[in-house]
């Protein structure tokens, strides 16, 4: 793994079942929208060896027939939705700020749960975003240090602890430990 700045690591392994699945997602995602990918696929695309059966994904708000548009492209691609099979539905459930999950047909993991952006820290997630480089592929993450706050200071789980120790781990020279500090403060005001 290589910081090549703030924005942007190039990483050199071979592409996970997981991976592949998400770079699938996404490359029929991107067409319709900007995306971030956060939680527990960040630890593990920087290397953390642990299961995952989602990948979760923030996205900003879109109009019915921006989604609707997303929607029938992912169902073309052999995806479809979880929750419900009919867009609109979807689409309710997004602008009522529940995730809703999508995954290949005849599957149910792994899956992407998708979510409409809604609050600050889903707007700075969005806002401040790292290109990760595999191959010929790109991945939109989170900012580390968000990461590191949420899973310390809200999330708490041991494997979220563990995530977290494990990005503190591989990105300890290129983290602002003073903006984790910061977000940790926000965050406890928020939840």
């Amino acid at each position: 793994m290589k910081f090549i700045s703030k924005k942007e690591i190039l990483i050199d392994k071979e592409l996970s079942e997981l991976d592949l699945f998400t770079l699938d997602f996404i490359k029929i995602l991107k067409k319709y929208t900007n995306y971030v990918i956060v939680s527990g696929y960040v630890s593990i695309l920087l290397g953390r060896s642990r299961v995952s059966e989602d990948v979760d994904i923030i996205i900003p708000k879109l109009d019915f027939k921006k989604f609707e548009l997303l929607a029938d492209d992912l169902k073309k691609n052999n995806f479809y939705c979880l929750n419900n099979e009919k867009n609109r539905d979807i689409y309710d459930y997004l602008v009522k700020n529940t995730a809703v999950r999508f995954a290949k047909k005849n599957t149910v993991i792994p899956n992407i749960e998708i979510k409409f952006e809604k609050n600050k820290f889903d707007k700075i997630s969005l806002n401040n975003t790292i290109k990760v480089k595999i191959e010929n592929y790109e991945i939109v993450i989170s900012q580390l240090e968000l990461q590191i706050a949420f899973k310390e200071k809200v999330l708490k789980s041991q494997k979220d602890m563990e995530d977290a120790r494990h990005i503190r781990n591989v990105a300890n020279e290129h983290l602002n430990f003073e903006l984790i500090d910061s977000y940790k403060v926000m965050l406890n005001e928020f939840y």
